[in-house]
């Protein structure tokens, strides 16, 4: 700072030392320009550089992920071990001679639904029956149904079929 190179400045006790650019040589336009125009070319490589990188680490991303030859190798022997036993049920089935004819599947459908209904029925019948009993009833539904003896469908966790 003696000398003059460097430039010193006071800001209470602390002491800050900075280059004198006093003594620098100032650039002209013409190599202001030439350097902007080198730090756009060079921020344009650092961005396809940046752009490059990250391609390879999600292609690296998806290489790790994927499984490897011998694993593929083990999977495949597996699936086809796999479809050898499907095989062998599908014959089994195919062999089978108690197939259900259309009919008959068709028969125990319409049974399957008319049961359902009249199931519908007749618990709706019974808990309006229930409801018009417990209108007058001083204790509560549960208590009623223990003293009478009423098991629910929800007792034994049964529900109507769809």
């Amino acid at each position: 700072a003696q000398q003059g190179r460097v430039r010193e400045k006071a800001y209470g006790k602390q002491k800050i030392y900075f280059a004198d650019q006093e003594q620098l040589p100032a650039a002209s336009d013409a190599e202001l320009r030439g350097l902007d125009g080198e730090i756009a070319a060079l921020s344009a490589k650092v961005q396809a550089l940046q752009q490059s990188c990250r391609q390879m680490e999600a292609e690296l991303k998806d290489l790790n992920s994927s499984m490897t030859t011998p694993e593929m190798a083990r999977e495949i022997e597996e699936l086809r071990k796999g479809c050898v036993t499907y095989v062998e049920k599908l014959e089994r089935i195919k062999a089978a001679t108690n197939h259900v004819t259309p009919e008959e599947k068709e028969k125990v459908c319409s049974e399957q639904k008319l049961y359902c209904k009249e199931w519908r029925r007749r618990k709706r019948m019974a808990t309006e029956l229930l409801d018009a009993i417990l209108e007058g009833y001083p204790k509560s539904k549960k208590q009623f149904f223990e003293e009478v003896g009423i098991e629910t469908d929800e007792d034994h966790n049964v529900t109507l079929p769809a």
